[in-house]
């Protein structure tokens, strides 16, 4: 799935503001940031969300006031596609709104096999705009089905990694503990975000973030279970659209559910970075979670596949795990108990305590397939068995564990 138009709306009748409404949240293509019902009220959301795209609803009776609207926000974001509407839908008016600026116009009530066409045109300019505008900051997720796998230790190293301005949102909502991780005491959380976010600007974010490092902040996960409440799905696209302006990077610790807050989170991302552990009921979760994707619509580029606790002791066949997943595998964290618990108890992340150790080359590895680094990748265990590659001598794994696999 490509990733969605997001749109704002303006109308002053209610019954033309539901039918945007309904008929762009309904549409898998697109995703709408704000309904607005006045002119001074879209332009300041246009330019705190930056969409791509904006439908006008021309007035009944004098357009004027929707026509100079159209001229302000042409004037002041020519990259975004400016759409009017209206019931009344004579030459002289879509003439008039066409040299304001706007780049399609629809008829009201909404023909869906119009809509279409306009939706399809409106794709195609958005396309265009993002090869020659300045590129938005990317969105990672770390996701993990299954608890236990590492994925809070696996998203802290990775933003701590990314090398520029990244920020690491806690979206375990009900029982996130990224602070811990980072050894910072938040005052504010996602939910103080959230509450705010109509008036989103560089000042504000800083506040409700806490920056660890020079290149590392932290949006906290809410620190009473209650306030998650609050927080919905359409709240998580409008607030990673906004972060996107200000961070290079933002990489986001999910639940291990597809609850609507993560499924938001999911479709927001350009990448997912899918942890499992190399055990049978990891492996297992694995498999579902790659298989929720592909019914949700994901394509294969945006989904990258690790294994966290690698061991060499573990002796499994690579080629049938990944073969048996459908997809590659791209990197092994190595498994060392003592100097993960070392990094979490200090509140810093391994990557900035101990840099050369074998967990934070992998995951420096790991953040440079997102970043574009020039990092060359380390050999990984790819034909016959792990302990063949890694170490001959090692004793293999019970028979039960190969022999299972086949039955997952």
């Amino acid at each position: 799935m490509t990733q969605p138009i997001t749109f704002i709306t303006l109308s002053a009748d209610q019954d033309s503001a539901k039918e945007l409404r309904d008929a762009l949240c309904s549409n898998q293509r697109t995703r709408l940031l704000a309904s607005c019902d006045t002119a001074e009220q879209m332009y300041a959301d246009a330019m705190r969300l930056q969409p791509a795209a904006a439908i006008i609803v021309l007035g009944t009776n004098n357009p004027e006031r929707e026509y100079n609207l159209v001229k302000r926000l042409a004037a002041a974001s020519p990259s975004m596609a400016l759409i009017t509407a209206a019931h009344n839908a004579s030459p002289a008016l879509i003439l008039s709104s066409l040299r304001a600026g706007a780049r399609e116009f629809i008829q009201l009530p909404i023909i869906a096999e119009e809509l279409k066409t306009v939706l399809e045109r409106t794709e195609e300019f958005c396309q265009s705009q993002r090869l020659t505008q300045k590129k938005k900051g990317r969105v990672i997720t770390v996701f993990s089905s299954k608890g236990g796998t590492g994925v809070s230790f696996i998203a802290t190293n990775l933003a701590a990694a990314m090398g520029a301005p990244t920020l690491l949102a806690d979206l375990n909502l009900q029982a996130g503990d990224l602070d811990t991780f980072l050894g910072v005491e938040p005052k504010y959380s996602i939910a103080d975000l959230v509450k705010n976010r109509s008036r989103l600007d560089e000042t504000l974010i800083a506040s409700y973030i806490t920056s660890p490092s020079a290149n590392l902040s932290l949006l906290a996960a809410p620190s009473e279970a209650h306030e998650a409440d609050d927080i919905k799905p359409e709240h998580i696209f409008e607030v990673m659209h906004v972060l996107r302006e200000h961070y290079a990077y933002t990489v986001l610790d999910l639940q291990h559910t597809f609850d609507p807050i993560t499924v938001a989170a999911m479709d927001e991302a350009d990448s997912i970075l899918l942890v499992l552990t190399l055990d049978i009921p990891g492996i297992r979760n694995a498999k579902r979670a790659l298989k929720v994707f592909e019914q949700i619509g994901y394509t294969r580029e945006k989904v990258h596949i690790i294994v966290n606790r690698w061991s060499k002791q573990v002796d499994v066949e690579m080629q049938k795990v990944e073969k048996h997943l459908g997809e590659r595998i791209v990197g092994f964290v190595p498994n060392d108990y003592r100097k993960v618990m070392d990094s979490i108890n200090l509140g810093q992340p391994l990557i900035q305590s101990d840099p050369s150790s074998k967990i934070s080359v992998e995951i420096k590895r790991i953040a440079a397939m997102f970043s574009g680094g020039t990092e060359m990748p380390v050999a990984q265990p790819r034909k016959g068995f792990l302990g063949s590659i890694f170490n001959r001598n090692a004793a293999p794994a019970p028979l039960e564990f190969r022999t299972t696999l086949d039955k997952v």
